[in-house]
């Protein structure tokens, strides 16, 4: 999947896996990751979720990573902050307060960009990407972050069979294979949810998130 895939998703507005509130996983289980209120948490193809915006209100240090500039600026345009903009590396970092987007390519992200990095919330990265991406995207992060970051991912299963993705089918299995070496896994909670993407609503897919904490293991 083409970093011009989701450039042109963005472009003609067609984002149904935007959410309008904060996600409910988060509010249930982020407490699980029991991170120190000051700790910087990585949030991987955030787009502009409103995740952003509550993780920095309890207090933590958020760091997000997004292709689509588009996405950035309306995040900072919505909530109403004004942003530094610089260069890092290969990326735009929109910075306000607390709080910075780095505008660019996830496979562009360093240990030393992560190093501080205590948790991770992944809603909506691992299941945006097809499979041989998950591959890298799975070992990019295990190459890079520190031992003892913790990570509440979350996940989504149905029938592929149905409809090709995004988002994509992620099965344990698969979530083992790919963490398990680097990371120990816990899943917290499945649970059967409706269908917010106006294709699955169309398809009438019968759909199930499923919640793992990951820690980092040295």
């Amino acid at each position: 999947m083409h970093a011009d895939f989701w450039q042109g998703r963005w472009a003609r507005g067609e984002i149904g896996f935007h959410l309008d509130q904060v996600h409910p996983a988060l509010l249930r289980h982020w407490s699980r990751l029991n991170l120190p209120k000051d700790a910087k948490v990585l949030v991987p193809l955030c787009g502009k979720s409103l995740d952003l915006a509550w993780l920095a209100g309890q207090g933590f240090k958020v760091l997000g990573v997004e292709l689509s500039q588009k996405a950035v600026e309306a995040f900072f345009s919505e909530h109403k902050l004004d942003a530094e903009i610089f260069q890092h590396g290969a990326f735009s970092v929109y910075r306000s307060g607390a709080l910075e987007i780095y505008c660019g390519d996830i496979f562009a992200l360093t240990a030393d960009d992560v190093a501080a990095c205590l948790g991770i919330y992944d809603r909506a990265a691992l299941i945006a990407l097809p499979p041989p991406m998950r591959q890298r995207y799975a070992a990019h992060l295990s190459a890079i972050l520190p031992a003892g970051c913790q990570q509440l991912l979350v996940t989504l299963v149905y029938d592929q069979a149905q409809m090709d993705g995004p988002p994509f089918a992620v099965s344990d299995a698969e979530v083992s294979a790919l963490y398990a070496s680097s990371w120990q896994l816990e899943l917290l909670e499945a649970k059967k949810v409706a269908a917010t993407n106006p294709r699955m609503r169309e398809l009438g897919l019968q759909l199930e998130e499923r919640f793992y904490l990951l820690q980092r293991q040295a």
